[in-house]
């Protein structure tokens, strides 16, 4: 079956996304804010679950039409063929959202678009009632300026969710933003990676799951394993194929941080990832951070001061960087916080910056490139 297919994204990583899905060899993409849209089949739901490391979801996107009232809502529903997706006892349920739109009450968008798909379901299967004991199927409808989109999740629980991190430290970076700043960044594995202020080591995992091509989703379930339309055997089959296309190098990533405890968590978390032994976990401060090694990267999630009482502290850790890393000859260094004054207190201007979102934190990626 072709699908419109949707990958959703954080602001700012909408391009990361895109050019993820290239390498997948998808082509034809519709870049928009927060979503990539793409043509593709059973077998492309699976992989996309499987590999792509810095998009939210996956969703199936069923129409897309102008409603500004309730009957427009319920007619554009009725009028999509649900039951080409869903079995007769499919668990439907329906999410939404608003904005600038005449129909704003989200409830009431909800409803309409569940009484719609129901009825729809009865036509196609000549039933009157619904047991709704099946497969999970995530309805949204999302309407912007008095546009509507509906979609189905295929994803479940969000594509973050790689299932090896059991506890997270203060503020803890999310795996796909982890991940996307390791392929802005332009890593190689040949060189080394220190991240001096790891937390729960996500930003280390995330580069060493890049460095073995290890699928993100690979020790997960998502939601449409579940559903009739796509056989379990592909599943098996491309996890299969995923195993397979782990590869065999070396290389070393430091990963260190001034809290015992969060170094622990941060060393299980690796072992839980498969990645453990790339990683050399070490409790330091920040400030006696140092390399004889030339030509490094460190990618960093220092704390951005967001509580009281933190902030001066922060702006000292933020000197204390500028003196550590500058220390390192040949170094590439990437840095993203919240903190406006960043450059200022690090004493250097960034070669380039990028603005992103950290959950609903505005940030920006201090880019720091190395001579060579």
């Amino acid at each position: 079956m072709d699908f419109t297919l949707i990958a959703t994204s954080t602001f700012g990583l909408e391009s990361v996304v895109a050019s993820e899905l290239k390498e997948l060899g998808y082509d034809d993409l519709k870049v928009e804010n927060g979503r990539v849209t793409f043509e593709g089949d059973e077998m492309d739901i699976v992989t996309c679950n499987l590999w792509l490391r810095t998009a939210d979801r996956i969703l199936i996107k069923m129409a897309e039409f102008k409603a500004e009232s309730f009957e427009e809502l319920f007619q554009g529903t009725l009028a999509v063929d649900w039951g080409n997706l869903m079995p007769q006892d499919a668990y439907m349920h329906v999410t939404g959202k608003s904005v600038k739109s005449q129909l704003h009450s989200v409830p009431d968008c909800q409803s309409i678009v569940k009484k719609a798909v129901v009825e729809a379901m009865r036509k196609k299967y000549n039933l009157e009632r619904f047991t709704e004991y099946g497969a999970e199927y995530k309805i949204e409808v999302g309407i912007l300026k008095d546009i509507v989109t509906l979609t189905v999740d295929t994803s479940g629980e969000g594509l973050h969710k790689r299932g090896y991190r059991e506890n997270s430290g203060g503020a803890p970076i999310k795996e796909t933003l982890a991940a996307a700043l390791v392929l802005l960044s332009k890593w190689e594995p040949s060189r080394i990676l220190a991240d001096p202020l790891c937390g729960s080591g996500t930003i280390a995992i995330e580069a060493a799951l890049i460095a073995k091509n290890i699928a993100p989703g690979l020790n997960r379930r998502f939601v449409s394993e579940e559903w009739d339309i796509i056989p379990k055997d592909l599943w098996s089959d491309l996890r299969k194929h995923a195993k397979n296309s782990i590869n065999d190098k070396e290389f070393l990533i430091l990963a260190s941080d001034i809290d015992g405890w969060v170094i622990k968590t941060a060393m299980a978390n690796a072992k839980k990832a498969g990645v453990g032994k790339y990683i050399a976990f070490q409790k330091l401060p920040m400030q006696k951070f140092s390399s004889q090694k030339k030509c490094g990267v460190i990618i960093t999630n220092p704390p951005y001061g967001e509580r009281l009482g933190e902030v001066e502290e922060v702006q000292e850790l933020y000197k204390d960087m500028g003196k550590v890393f500058s220390r390192l000859e040949n170094w590439s260094y990437f840095v993203i916080t919240a903190h406006e004054g960043f450059e200022k207190y690090f004493g250097r201007k960034s070669d380039k910056n990028r603005k992103l979102y950290n959950g609903k934190l505005k940030c920006y990626y201090y880019q720091y490139f190395s001579k060579e």
